[in-house]
């Protein structure tokens, strides 16, 4: 580890020392960072990872004093020998951005929907800087290519609804850089990415580190990412330190016991391993018959508005899923998953071909006619927080679908909504709690409950793990994979996360801009994939191993220059 030891040996640039934060509600105050210190040093990656209020992210605010008012803040934050806790409103507005500066999770709320993307880069670079306008949009361009935005030229003139999730990523990171800061803040700039946008995202944010010598802290979960950016690793868990290492030294050898159970819970490929099955090497073995689900050459088109042009989002996808398998249905955003999905709930209509659920063709059955096979399937969607009504109770909401496909009384509807609340491992002493009350692995199993109460036949699961920790994730996932061999429902499992799929599905669909380009056993698709797009996505998502994800990383290169 030469070049690793070399780093750390460089001069320090932030030094956080015995930092603590507070919030004040009702007269008292709650602790979310317990005497916390750390360094940064000069080119270095440096990695928090922690679960959701573990406090990763409210030490991070703190620096750039962005903290609500009710935060209490104590200890000291020292960068190039200056105590940010001590610096006015003023000073920490000329320091953020110029010296310091942060990427979002979430890049399309940290855009302003009414300027252009050029206008808000300009916007950015003059606050801190006495260039005039049209050097600032020269500069703004050269931003743009930096940060590898495809059509720069055109796309400086777009507003932020017009680009994709990476694209805007890319945004965010040339605002952050505009002025060469000395040190970047990147709080999850990759969550809510596809995998191949996410490694392209990475790659971008360690050759701008390299280029500008800028110190980056990067604050994920994801501990694949960890293994694929970061120099050095702190591991937080509820606002305290438990473990700090050099990376390799972290996936090689974890001391905490946290550390250890975090890494553990990771889903990720090579994880898994899938025994051959000749009877799921191909859909066009399976008959009609033997499938709960059926896609037949569907084709979905959204109608243009205004005079635009049709939308194919979905074009000749044929899919089955048989009796008590998981299929797994992957791709990018945009491939056309999520219309599938909605399609196999009979919310969409095909625009040709056929889709038939439990032996019935629903392609045209009308509504009414479609409501009694509805509680033959179901679905679970992908925030729970969102898909969950808040004004009603837990027993309320697990029992909505009895009270629509079933006669029972309410001591027989009590009952069965309490027996499969212990089925999801949530106490059935909880029925008259509300979804605020609740995490989101708790949520997330109340959604599953619902989806399961009428022991449907073919489950249609959208991405629903993807908001959620890895430990909470690994929980939800075995409960899941226990469900599914207990009551043998089929499912239809929409996810961008490989190594998710990887752990539940018999077989896997890769969609690509909405055409169906490889179907086969998991074990094939992931390892002996015929495809190009196939491997693409197979070698960009990352792995919790920092050899192993170097040597993929640099595959993915080789693969994505073709």
């Amino acid at each position: 580890m030469p070049e690793e030891n070399d780093r750390l040996e460089r001069e320090t640039l932030l030094k956080v020392d015995d930092l603590s934060v507070s919030f004040e509600m009702s007269g008292k105050g709650a602790a979310a960072v317990d005497n916390v210190s750390y360094t940064v040093n000069r080119g270095e990656v440096l990695a928090i990872v922690g679960e959701s209020g573990s406090g990763k992210s409210v030490s991070s605010m703190a620096i750039l004093g962005l903290l609500p008012p009710n935060a209490r803040v104590h200890g000291r934050i020292e960068f190039n020998g200056l105590n940010l806790l001590e610096l006015s409103s003023d000073q920490l507005r000329q320091l953020r951005g110029q010296k310091i500066a942060m990427i979002f999770q979430e890049p399309m709320t940290a855009l302003d929907p009414v300027y252009t993307i050029g206008e808000q880069i300009v916007e950015a670079i003059r606050a801190h800087s006495r260039m005039s306008k049209n050097d600032a949009q020269r500069r703004a361009l050269e931003l743009l290519h930096l940060v590898q935005l495809p059509e720069p030229e055109r796309r400086i003139h777009h507003y932020p609804h017009q680009l994709s999730g990476g694209q805007l990523q890319r945004i965010v990171i040339a605002m952050a850089v505009s002025c060469d800061p000395d040190l970047l803040i990147a709080d999850e700039p990759t969550t809510a990415l596809d995998v191949t946008v996410q490694a392209e995202i990475l790659e971008l944010l360690r050759d701008l580190g390299a280029r500008l010598n800028a110190s980056v802290l990067f604050i994920t979960h994801d501990m694949g990412v960890v293994a694929d950016l970061a120099d050095r690793v702190i591991v937080m868990r509820d606002g305290r330190i438990v473990e700090e290492a050099l990376v390799g030294d972290l996936f090689g050898a974890p001391k905490a016991e946290y550390t250890q159970n975090l890494l553990n819970s990771v889903p990720h490929l090579g994880k898994t391993q899938h025994k051959a099955s000749a009877d799921l090497s191909s859909s066009a073995e399976a008959s009609p018959e033997s499938s709960v689900l059926r896609f037949n050459k569907v084709e979905i088109t959204y109608p243009g508005r205004a005079g635009a042009e049709d939308f194919k989002a979905v074009e000749d996808v044929s899919i089955d899923v048989k009796q008590g398998e998981v299929v797994g249905l992957v791709g990018e955003s945009g491939s056309g998953k999520s219309t599938l999905g909605r399609c196999a709930m009979g919310l969409l209509k095909p625009s040709s071909g056929s889709v038939s659920v439990c032996g019935t063709d629903i392609t045209s059955l009308s509504s009414r006619k479609l409501r009694p096979k509805r509680r033959e399937f179901s679905m679970v969607f992908q925030d729970p927080a969102s898909s969950l009504n808040p004004r009603q109770t837990l027993g309320e909401i697990v029992a909505k679908p009895l009270k629509l496909h079933k006669q029972m009384s309410s001591v027989e509807v009590r009952r069965r909504v309490e027996e499969m609340l212990e089925r999801v491992r949530v106490p059935s002493s909880w029925v008259e709690r509300y979804p605020h009350e609740l995490s989101g692995g708790q949520r997330q199993r109340i959604g599953i409950a619902r989806a399961l109460i009428l022991s449907p036949r073919l489950l249609i699961a959208d991405e629903p793990t993807s908001a959620l920790d890895v430990s909470v994730q690994a929980t939800v996932l075995d409960l899941f994979k226990e469900l599914q061999n207990e009551l043998g429902f089929s499912c239809l499992f929409i996810t961008h996360d490989l190594g998710v799929v990887e752990e539940l599905a018999d077989r896997i669909a890769v969609l690509r801009a909405g055409r169906l380009v490889e179907f086969g056993s998991a074990s094939d698709v992931l390892n002996r994939s015929e495809h190009e797009y196939t491997r693409r996505l197979v070698l960009s998502a990352p792995v919790p191993d920092p050899a192993a994800q170097k040597k993929r990383r640099q595959a993915f290169a080789e693969v994505n220059s073709r």
